[in-house]
């Protein structure tokens, strides 16, 4: 099976379990290929749980879940030394972390003290505990959910922390039709359960190797300098975008390049991933009047293409 039926049997898996929202399921599956972590965010019951378990069986990955709760605590995550009499010595007991997909279930219900601590684990892909570091499985990847800060019992993510996303998702309601299906269909957590791994991680890393090695022309660069340039400008934003979410935007599109068949990144690619990509890193301007995702938009409109 080459490489455009691997990503085709990928998407037509997913897309039977998360019905009615093929251009989610596409944005996620490119942000694990680009190796990056995933955020999604929406109002409870539409599936965004149900998508990361999805996403984890369907890669392959040895995953693990975690309800983040308000009183959950950074061991709780990444495990504990405990004293062992029958050895006479201190014996560390890994915690979910150690995972290829760790599944952070509603995020912001934690405390900052406990979100902070997968800062190190997401860009270094390791964890120091009582002063030793330990290397996280390869691949590794958060799945994160989160529901909208007016909810009660909610913390804000901070900006180090969004920053670490590649990517930041809403699946919003389904249509009628796949309403439908989903009433009248089978236990959506039952076809998860079901669903068969389609990759190993060595082909997953394969598949990552190939995504940066699509190409980008010169003008391509200059297109997505031009974007990265009107994020700093004051006119969009009140800050703008870092070189880190620069790397982000190529990582994605590249991504995005592959799953379109090409081997190539057109500016079409920049511009279907990018506000996945940068609505989280950025604030509108005061005199805005929307949201990110569509300011983002705006500064895409007003921006000549290469």
């Amino acid at each position: 099976m080459d490489v455009q039926d691997k990503l085709k049997s990928l998407l037509h898996q997913l897309n039977t379990v998360i019905v009615g929202k093929p251009a989610q399921v596409q944005d996620c599956v490119a942000c694990l290929l680009a190796g990056g972590h995933l955020l999604i965010e929406d109002v409870p019951g539409v599936g965004k749980t149900t998508l990361a378990h999805a996403l984890a069986r369907t890669f392959g990955l040895q995953f693990s879940r975690v309800q983040f709760t308000s009183d959950l605590m950074p061991s709780d995550l990444s495990g504990v030394a405990i004293y062992e009499r029958a050895k006479e010595a201190f014996v560390f007991h890994r915690g979910p972390i150690f995972a290829q997909v760790l599944l952070a279930d509603e995020i912001n219900r934690a405390s900052p003290k406990t979100q902070s601590a997968l800062l190190e684990a997401m860009e270094e892909k390791q964890v120091t505990i009582e002063g030793e570091t330990r290397a996280l499985p390869t691949p590794f990847f958060v799945i994160a959910t989160q529901n909208p800060h007016d909810q009660l019992g909610t913390y804000a993510l901070p900006e180090s922390q969004m920053d670490r996303f590649l990517m930041r998702i809403s699946l919003g309601y389904p249509d009628r039709a796949a309403e439908r299906e989903l009433l009248g269909g089978r236990d959506r957590s039952e076809l998860v359960l079901a669903l068969p791994g389609l990759l190993a991680s060595a082909q997953l890393e394969q598949l990552q190797r190939e995504v940066l090695a699509v190409h980008a022309a010169p003008a391509l660069l200059d297109y997505v300098q031009d974007l990265i340039a009107a994020t700093r400008s004051g006119r969009w934003f009140v800050q703008g975008l870092s070189p880190r979410a620069g790397i982000a935007i190529m990582r994605a599109a590249k991504a995005q390049a592959m799953l379109m068949s090409r081997n190539y990144v057109a500016p079409d690619d920049v511009q279907a991933i990018l506000p996945q990509t940068i609505a989280h890193r950025l604030t509108p301007a005061p005199d805005a009047g929307r949201g990110s995702v569509e300011q983002v938009r705006a500064m895409v409109a007003a921006l000549a293409l290469p």
